[in-house]
């Protein structure tokens, strides 16, 4: 089987660059005046050994900084523990995602005790007040200079609160700028804690706290105007074996669909815990969005009308009820995806790639129940929707990476129109877009009308010619205004954030 086309993003690039003016063929927009930043693997290789899985690559950050109508570029590796031990010693030190290092006895005994934890922050970043922070599912983010790149060190956070794990995908309140997220904590009884962080603040308050026999492999979470949503999948593990088995991380993680998957709800001004509700066994790394749905005396009502009219929440005459909470997600039926992501079947062109299906799951707080439909026909990855004005927040529009040729890999951005089912599609031969973030126009009017008043910028690897681009759409035709083209492939990444000239993110 020849190597897949795309393979030149799952290469290492070790060069560090500053490109003050790419060239730009297209138009890019006057008012697009600020900084997408993103994050993603960059250095597959230390030694004679390979990280095993596309999660594992040493960290890497991308600027591309817009104004003026031009784009200029920088790259910068993340000076990490990982990366720092790993180069002193010429040899994978710490373990990752699907790579563990190979120890001798005496190290792999050691390692029981003191597992060395990875700094690696390679998914996503994050502004924690007036600090850029890069992210990784350890609750250890790196701070780093947005301008220059620089890693600054591991952020400090003054408090107590203890966990092992955590998502690269904490939910900023859009009025507030207060940040939400959870870690998990291994022990020998495990347990979640939700939290949030104030603005300018450096202690993270607990908001509420459960107990757990066997952790679920959670990527993500959901959050509403009102609630806090932790959807267990059945992959778990036990802790335990977690710190004996001397597997790679994720390869501790059994499938159990007989769990069926479960949605803890809270309250997220109170802590108080809402339901627990159990659904169909399914997988998903990305959340698209939730919101408050109808009571059950409103349900059908609410079910009829299009989503970006329905209510936040319904009080009927005789008692207040804890209503419905409608939750999107890019869903599997099974957790495969995260063996298709292996290195060496991503570089071989994995024919057998599962797509991910835009699901919304209707939660019933009442009755502890959840139903699922299917919101489209297209598979979508990488879900992005318009975070400061809908997160939370009933919405119509998400965009995303989809496949068009079976067994690529992400060859294609997509829009769907959640109300309509209308689908709209950028597809280039040869080329492999990632994430696409959307940057709101400020002249946008108000409401619903200026959802998708925007641009979606993302960053696209040219096979063909081996090289990468920034690619400008319009967000609501997704005709093509510009392309900015770096003089090499950048490797595929994660997740990345637009950040304005007056500081405020796409997120």
């Amino acid at each position: 089987m020849p190597p897949a086309p795309y393979r030149a993003g799952l290469t290492s690039q070790t060069q560090e660059l500053r490109i003050p003016e790419l060239p730009v063929e297209g138009t890019v927009p006057d008012w697009l005046r600020g900084t997408l930043i993103r994050n993603g693997p960059a250095r597959f290789e230390v030694g004679e050994r390979s990280y095993n899985h596309w999660f594992d690559g040493l960290a890497m950050l991308h600027a591309f900084t817009l104004g003026e109508g031009s784009v200029g570029y920088a790259n910068r590796f993340l000076e990490t523990g990982a990366r720092r031990e790993a180069q002193e010693a010429g040899r994978i030190r710490r373990s990752e995602f699907g790579t563990d290092p190979c120890y001798s006895l005496f190290g792999r005994v050691m390692a029981v005790f003191r597992p060395p934890v990875t700094d690696n922050a390679n998914i996503n970043v994050v502004k924690l007040g007036d600090t850029f922070a890069a992210l990784t599912e350890t609750p250890l983010p790196i701070r780093f200079d947005p301008e220059t790149l620089e890693t600054l060190g591991v952020v400090e956070f003054e408090d107590d609160l203890k966990g092992t794990i955590t998502t690269a995908h904490p939910h900023r309140d859009p009025s507030t700028g207060t940040l939400y997220s959870y870690l998990t904590h291994f022990s020998r009884k495990s347990s979640y804690h939700l939290y949030r962080l104030e603005p300018g603040r450096s202690n993270r308050e607990r908001i509420a706290s459960i107990e757990v026999d066997r952790p679920a492999y959670m990527h993500s979470f959901a959050m509403t105007g009102r609630h806090l949503i932790l959807a267990e999948f059945p992959l778990v593990v036990n802790p335990t074996e977690l710190l004996t088995s001397g597997v790679p991380f994720i390869r501790n993680y059994r499938w159990e669909p007989e769990r069926g998957t479960r949605f803890q709800v809270w309250d997220r001004a109170t802590g108080e815990h809402l339901a627990s509700c159990t659904g169909p066994a399914l997988f998903a790394f990305h959340h698209i969005n939730a919101f408050v749905g109808g009571t059950r005396e409103r349900a059908s009502a609410v079910r009829a009308g299009p989503p970006n009219t329905e209510p936040e929440g319904v009080e009927t005459n005789s008692r207040r009820e804890k209503g419905e909470v409608v939750l999107d997600l890019a869903g599997y039926e099974d957790a495969s995806i995260i063996d298709a992501l292996y290195l060496d079947p991503l570089r071989r062109g994995q024919p057998e790639m599962p797509l991910a299906t835009p699901w919304r799951l209707r939660l019933d707080l009442d009755r502890e129940t959840v139903s699922r439909e299917v919101l489209s026909d297209q598979n979508i990855e990488l879900p992005r929707v318009n975070e400061r004005r809908v997160s939370g927040r009933p919405y119509r529009y998400v965009w995303g990476t989809g496949n068009r040729v079976p067994g690529h890999f992400t060859d294609e951005l997509v829009k769907i129109d959640v109300r309509t089912g209308v689908v709209r599609s950028w597809y280039a031969e040869g080329c492999f877009p990632g994430e696409p973030v959307f940057v709101g126009r400020p002249d946008a009017p108000p409401g619903p009308e200026g959802e998708d008043h925007g641009v979606l910028l993302s960053v696209v690897l040219d096979a063909r010619s081996e090289s990468s681009f920034l690619l400008i759409l319009d967000a609501a035709t997704l005709e093509e205004e510009a392309r900015a083209t770096v003089p090499h492939a950048l490797p595929l990444g994660f997740h990345g954030q637009y950040y304005g000239q007056d500081g405020a993110g796409s997120k």
